[in-house]
């Protein structure tokens, strides 16, 4: 498992860097202004059924399935699935396609009803969003191609198709927009192109690897019908974190102008630890406890569990901590230049901090969830998620007056936590999670270790930015917080006992590797000393 959470891990943080670069562009180029809020407006819908597809329903429900086909009746019957899905998602999501075209304006009054008050920016934002739509399509094939691959344990091209999506938005931004009304027609069309970018590199990839994949009529065979009762579900439970968000632009579209474009801004930055360390460990954990759980390995099904909550909690305690910590610094150094001024740097920051809060429940969700997945249980994610996104859009509703942009943010990580301990108590009461004495004895370790690391950044970073009174002074000081934070943590972890450095090599050490099928036999804990 651990390759695979390097492999998917290593490519995300590429494609979050370039992110950052992307942001840093539209940030000082369109600001927290009206053309930025209706340009992430049009990205969230498309966007939304990237992550409901890529990271959630479908290869919840895809990945068990067609690793199960491979490894009991061989490549053969696991490409007809892939075929028969891949003709049947292809008529849906055009029909989807073409219907949103067409119902465009009620969409943007669903999802943005407060741009509804001005006329011009509800119109740009419905102008806008049917340009990125055809993204839509386009990016939920592509994650079923991914789920193909993954389900090989393939995860290289998967993971490496979303640095296309911000290489061409960055370089339609850069020579595309003087040939646009605004840059965020520019980065509008860029988001469509990517779209076909990805999917053909990886039907590329998915050929490579013997699995070819044509568009097939649309049959509703037993297999495919199952794969969409198990993903109608899904798309709610394990979708839950992205339909919170949902309901945050909405909220923050009848805030002041603007409100939209900062929280985009601290979401962005929350995204790179829970891209990074959520979506990489979710993706590697569903395959292999599928099958960890159809081959009959209970506990080894649950010593993989803890693991993977063992291996979230180490990065994401301290990532928390440092957005809390040291919110204004990061968004000051990453986003303060041109049209994104000192007041929206410090405003952005709030809402960052409050989503810091909730961030290792958002990639908890995704860890405990393949816990359901690889069951076939997608209804209890749905249950849970359910009451979770009411929660969230309760909470929105009582601190947008309060809190105003802080509010979405705080609303949002209050949901989040409580969707993760609901998960773990099902769980737990199904014998499914127990936490082992290696888990509960770290679980204290790590949190002092992180409380010092955010020590260590309370104190540093006034030294820091004091100095800092250019763009290029201001990433320096911010790469050095980094370094500061990163080096305390690793002396903290050490002094705690909170993680031992010599695991690293065993963990990625071949003889942890692939007992037949190709799975990642986790051995029983290491004991400590």
């Amino acid at each position: 498992m651990i390759r695979g959470v390097l492999t998917v891990g290593g490519w995300t943080m590429v494609s979050r860097v370039l992110g950052f670069a992307r942001d840093m562009l539209i940030a000082a180029i369109l600001g927290a202004g009206p053309v930025a809020d209706a340009f992430f407006v049009a990205l969230k819908l498309p966007n939304l059924f990237r992550r409901l597809f890529g990271e959630g329903a479908f290869n919840a429900a895809f990945v068990p399935e067609f690793a199960g086909l491979l490894a009991a009746e061989g490549p053969g019957a696991a490409k007809r699935f892939a075929q028969e899905s891949f003709g049947v998602m292809t008529f849906w999501l055009l029909l989807v396609t073409i219907l949103g075209e067409i119902a465009m304006p009620g969409v943007i009054r669903v999802i943005a009803p407060g741009f509804a008050a001005t006329p011009e920016k509800f119109a740009l934002a419905v102008t806008l969003t049917r340009i990125t739509f055809p993204y839509l399509i386009l990016i939920c094939l592509a994650a079923l191609v991914s789920g193909v691959l993954n389900g090989m344990e393939r995860y290289t091209a998967a993971a490496a198709s979303y640095v296309l999506f911000n290489i061409i938005s960055i370089a339609c931004m850069l020579w595309l927009t003087p040939y646009t009304p605004t840059a965020g027609h520019a980065l509008s069309w860029g988001v469509t192109i990517s779209g076909v970018a990805q999917l053909g590199l990886l039907m590329w990839a998915a050929r490579n690897a013997g699995m070819g994949l044509g568009v097939p009529r649309p049959r509703l065979t037993p297999r495919v019908k199952l794969l969409l009762r198990r993903m109608a579900p899904g798309l709610v439970g394990a979708g839950v974190t992205q339909l919170n968000l949902a309901v945050d632009v909405i909220i923050a579209s009848l805030l002041p102008a603007g409100t939209v474009s900062l929280l985009y801004y601290a979401d962005r930055v929350q995204q790179l630890p829970l891209g990074v360390i959520g979506t990489a460990v979710g993706t590697a954990l569903l395959p292999l406890l599928s099958r960890q759980v159809r081959g009959g390995e209970a506990e080894a099904a649950i010593s993989t569990l803890n693991r993977a909550i063992e291996y979230t909690l180490v990065l994401t305690l301290p990532a928390a901590l440092a957005l809390m910590v040291s919110a204004y610094p990061i968004m000051w150094a990453l986003f303060g230049r041109g049209a994104f001024d000192t007041e929206s740097a410090r405003l952005s920051g709030q809402a960052l901090a409050a989503y810091g809060l909730g961030l290792p429940a958002f990639v908890l969700v995704k860890v405990l969830a393949p816990g359901f997945f690889a069951r076939g249980d997608t209804a209890t994610p749905v249950k849970v998620g359910m009451v979770a996104v009411a929660l969230n859009l309760t909470l929105n509703v009582a601190l947008m007056v309060p809190l105003r942009h802080v509010g979405p943010a705080m609303a949002t990580s209050i949901a989040a936590i409580f969707n993760v301990v609901a998960l773990a108590a099902v769980l737990h009461r199904q014998g499914h999670l127990r936490p082992d004495a290696q888990l509960r004895r770290r679980l204290g370790r790590m949190l002092l270790a992180s409380l010092a690391m955010g020590a260590a950044l309370y104190f540093a970073q006034s030294w820091l930015f004091a100095m800092a009174t250019h763009d290029l002074t201001r990433l320096l000081a911010l790469a050095a917080l980094v370094s500061i934070g990163l080096l305390a943590y690793v002396i903290a972890t050490q002094l705690t006992g909170a993680y031992d450095l010599r695991e690293i090599p065993r963990m990625l050490s071949r003889r942890r590797l692939r007992a037949g099928g190709g799975s990642v036999i986790n051995p029983p804990p290491t004991p400590e000393t």
